[in-house]
């Protein structure tokens, strides 16, 4: 097997085969081996709709060389073609065409399917607007250990390998912070330098889970040589996905593995709202909690507002997803000064006495 670090065009691939021209020797490229690699990661019906999809749109304009030796039979029933020097059809022409329909139309109906899976992730997303849960969404390089922090932050028990993109499907925990607020943490694919463009549209449904988050906790394996190759890789990425003004904090992962602990403190000196962790030992997560709680307060809103004494429901999501400030009952309601989510202010204005 031959494989190339960079993706091949179809005509580029055709050639170096027949410069080889040896069957036994397979021709990879590098979106090839990520898409074999995430096909055998596809556990679930959502993951396997989009690795179908992006391979189906991988092979569509490389199809031509499965079918060499019949197109040369079909160059050949040209060649003796009818009136007018208009050849007819040969079998490999009429194959290859068949088989271009055939990916055409499963690819139609594979992106019907995601965009099912889109409109219900939106649904989804909504509701949690509604319940004003705040986000934070895992991302890193793959293989960074997301799924092994995710265990540790949220006490459950997640597919975590030390394998390259060992999750593909969003994971979705309900944490409670040690101050009392609960979030929801997601885990989502890892990136990768070069990631295929195929597989950033595949995985749109996925990734939209980035872009929404309220907080993005960036997963930084602190023990790789190409540390900060991976770092501008995942900064690169969260750009392109349009999620780089989301507020972030960055867990520098497996301190475990550093053999000197004055390392780990050096490193988070480098970044902006970074914590040294290992997800293994639990080491320094009391720290991410805080930091993560921090960074969540930024972005609340203070108000002050009168509440009727009707409205206990309010009065009880402030509670539950904000922090009360301070709280008196008074004629016709109470009045409760506040710090509370962006997403749930509307349902206060009408009760405002003041904001800031």
């Amino acid at each position: 097997m031959i494989i190339f670090d960079d993706e091949l065009a179809p005509n580029q691939q055709r050639e170096i085969e027949r410069a080889i021209n040896n069957p036994n020797i397979k021709v990879l490229d590098r979106t090839a081996l990520i898409l074999d690699i995430f096909a055998q990661h596809a556990h679930t019906h959502e993951g396997a709709l989009q690795v179908e999809l992006a391979q189906c749109e991988y092979r569509l304009p490389r199809l031509t060389r499965a079918w060499t030796h019949l197109a040369r039979q079909a160059g050949g029933a040209s060649a003796r073609g009818g009136a007018g020097g208009v050849g007819l059809r040969g079998p490999g022409e009429t194959q290859l065409e068949t088989d271009r329909r055939e990916i055409g139309r499963r690819i139609a109906q594979l992106k019907e399917e995601i965009e099912e899976v889109r409109k219900h992730r939106a649904q989804y997303r909504r509701r949690r607007i509604e319940e004003a849960v705040p986000v934070v969404a895992l991302v890193g390089y793959t293989n960074a250990g997301k799924s092994t922090l995710l265990n540790a932050l949220s006490g459950s028990s997640v597919y975590a390998a030390d394998q390259l993109f060992a999750t593909l499907d969003p994971t979705t925990r309900r944490v409670k912070l040690p101050g009392g607020r609960e979030v929801l943490f997601t885990d989502t694919v890892g990136f990768i330098q070069k990631l295929p463009t195929a597989l950033v549209a595949a995985f749109r449904a996925t990734l939209e889970e980035i872009a929404e988050a309220d907080l993005i906790v960036h997963v930084v394996d602190i023990t790789h040589p190409n540390v900060e190759e991976q770092v501008a890789t995942v900064l690169q990425v969260l750009d392109e996905l349009g999620a780089a003004d989301r507020p972030i904090v960055t867990a520098l992962n497996k301190i475990d593995r550093l053999p000197d602990p004055t390392q780990a403190r050096a490193a988070a000196a480098e970044f902006a709202q970074a914590v040294a962790v290992s997800a293994l030992t639990d080491e320094g997560l009391p720290d991410l909690f805080a930091s993560i709680e921090q960074a969540l307060d930024q972005e609340l809103v203070q108000v002050a507002v009168r509440l009727p004494y009707r409205r206990g429901d309010l009065l009880g999501l402030m509670h539950q997803r904000g922090v009360v400030l301070a709280e008196t009952h008074e004629e016709g309601g109470t009045h409760v000064v506040a710090r509370i989510p962006p997403t749930i202010f509307p349902r206060f204005e009408p009760y405002l006495t003041s904001r800031t």
